[in-house]
């Protein structure tokens, strides 16, 4: 068994408030569950407006294929979410 964690370190420029930054976190997190299968939650400066962590989880009997998928997440975010940046990622595998 393999597990995969990808932490990503968000910033969400001109968010004014904490409903703001709710309603733009959370298509991305549905998303990423959706066309990912894998497991999402926001888990860090949740009392900041404009800066968000969140956390991708796989598990999987093939370590190549979670890999492949993290690495997907973080292509697909970069290139396709329009309410924000990365500004840091980690890969973690146990």
């Amino acid at each position: 068994m393999h597990l995969g964690l990808l932490t990503l370190w968000l910033h969400l420029p001109g968010c004014r408030s904490l409903k703001e930054k709710r309603r733009r976190l959370q298509p991305l997190l549905h998303r990423l569950h959706r066309q990912f299968n894998v497991s999402v939650a926001e888990i860090g400066e949740q009392d900041k407006w404009q800066r968000a962590v969140i956390a991708c989880a796989i598990v999987s009997n093939d370590a190549a294929h979670a890999q492949r998928v993290l690495q997907q997440v973080t292509a697909w975010a970069e290139t396709h979410w329009q309410g924000g940046w990365i500004e840091k990622e980690r890969l973690e595998w146990r």
